[in-house]
């Protein structure tokens, strides 16, 4: 026998409108805020049969469930039905079996082509973290859910309406359009070019920015906002130009592409804009390697993997990031063992790294593959001044280290000398103790002068 829905079971809330899941509500939640996809959300539920069969509760088991939303951890109708509620709300779902466990159902409990009824009650919800570390430095608060499932990646184009508040002020409000990471240019902070890859189209939501993804230890002058400031962005997305994956690409693609990037790190290298022209010199890298090798493309792509690795190298420099700048040299040094721009670089780099002996020698390497460079020449006069520079200091050190070692002997002779008994003193000071006691003899009266030699020992003896 067949048990019949219940005409009253509630309102249709699937995204289609085909009546899958029901929902009725028995106990209104508080605020206007839902949880999103990815979420953490706890609940307590009881699921029945449609007739009235409990096949699971955790409200029996006293035991609050938890689990991200959105994520196809459960049936599509909890996913699609929890993300409707409000905190500390109760309803009723009645779930048809293509949003619950299909047409082979669970066995044993849950028979084929099973409509389920849970009653769910939503007892908290954490807003999802996308910073990727566990510092809670971007969180989301859903407001309007999107549309399909596919978010934009780095360097895609997208269209974006933002609004950003600090202890309440509105201090940016406009819609832009923009490559996501290149946030920055257009004044927006790196926490949002990272949130925003974890949208879809039409989707709403609040973002709360840790110091670290907002303005940062400078703030932001244009913005009024002082520095470690917290920030609050409601943010849409638009719209977003698709990008091809990496693997789907043809060779002739990925050479395209990296050509642009390349050209893009190099405007904004020219405009003394290094960290973003290292972002796109990195990216070049990282297309060209995922590729072993590209037959007759194979020297243009390894052209395109050495101006990547040099022109990085460069930004690093100029960011005084010695180490990372000697390594992308090291790289590039690979595919080009003489390569004489590498060497240069690389020679810096250790002069950063307060290593002249190494920069020295890649700077001879440069004179010996061309004598005329007369850039690695002078290099080689800084390198061997700060190497006369570093033998001085040693030896200073070395000379101030054996007088600390010698005045530690002096002393520790000097407490020696100390601790040993003054054998004369004894001698003179007792002895002649003694002899001031008695009475001066005849002679000593007659000859006063004879005094004057007291305390002479052995003399008076004689």
């Amino acid at each position: 026998m067949v048990e019949e829905m219940n005409v009253d079971a509630g309102d249709d809330i699937t995204p289609k409108a085909d009546g899958g899941i029901l929902k009725k509500i028995t106990a209104e939640g508080s605020g206007t805020t839902k949880p999103g996809n990815g979420c953490k959300v706890t609940v307590h539920y009881t699921g029945t049969l449609l007739d009235g069969t409990v096949f699971d509760s955790s409200r029996d088991r006293d035991t609050p469930f938890e689990f991200p939303l959105g994520k196809g951890k459960v049936i599509s109708g909890w996913d699609i039905g929890v993300a409707t509620m409000k905190l500390g709300e109760r309803a009723v779902f009645t779930i048809r079996e293509d949003y619950a466990y299909g047409k082979a159902g669970s066995p044993p409990k849950i028979p084929p082509k099973a409509t389920l009824v849970f009653d769910v009650e939503l007892i908290s919800w954490q807003p999802e973290n996308l910073s990727g570390k566990k510092d809670k430095g971007i969180l989301r608060f859903p407001v309007t859910n999107g549309s399909g499932f596919e978010s934009p990646k780095e360097m895609a184009e997208v269209k974006i309406q933002l609004k950003g508040e600090f202890e309440g002020r509105v201090f940016d409000e406009r819609e832009v359009t923009f490559n996501l990471g290149e946030g920055k240019v257009h004044d927006l902070p790196p926490g949002l070019d990272t949130a925003l890859t974890h949208f879809v189209v039409d989707e709403t939501s609040e973002l709360q920015l840790a110091p670290q993804y907002g303005f940062g230890e400078e703030g932001c002058a244009k913005f009024n906002i002082p520095p470690n400031a917290t920030l609050k962005y409601t943010v849409t997305l638009k719209s977003f130009e698709k990008i091809k994956e990496r693997w789907m690409m043809s060779n002739e693609e990925k050479i395209e592409e990296s050509q642009k990037l390349k050209e893009k790190g190099t405007k904004y290298f020219k405009d003394n804009q290094f960290e973003m022209a290292l972002k796109f010199y990195n990216k070049v890298v990282e297309y060209l390697d995922s590729s072993p090798t590209m037959d007759e493309l194979e020297e243009e792509r390894k052209s395109l993997r050495l101006a990547g690795h040099l022109n990085a190298a460069m930004c690093h420099l100029k960011l005084n990031n010695h180490l990372e700048a000697k390594n992308n040299c090291d790289s590039a040094l690979q595919l080009d063992s003489e390569n004489q721009k590498a060497l240069f670089r690389r020679g810096q780099a250790y002069l950063g790294l307060h290593d002249p002996q190494l920069a020295k020698a890649d700077f001879e390497k440069i004179v010996a593959l061309d004598s005329t460079n007369k850039a690695a020449a002078a290099q080689i006069q800084i390198a061997n001044q700060k190497l006369k520079e570093i033998r001085s200091k040693e030896k200073q050190m070395y000379a101030n280290m054996f007088e600390k070692f010698a005045q530690k002997d002096r002393e520790k002779e000097e407490e020696e000398r100390k601790k040993q008994p003054d054998v004369m003193k004894g001698c003179f000071g007792e002895w002649g103790a003694e002899e001031r006691q008695r009475e001066p003899t005849n002679f000593e009266k007659e000859n006063p002068d004879i005094l004057m030699l007291e305390g002479a020992g052995d003399f008076k003896n004689m």
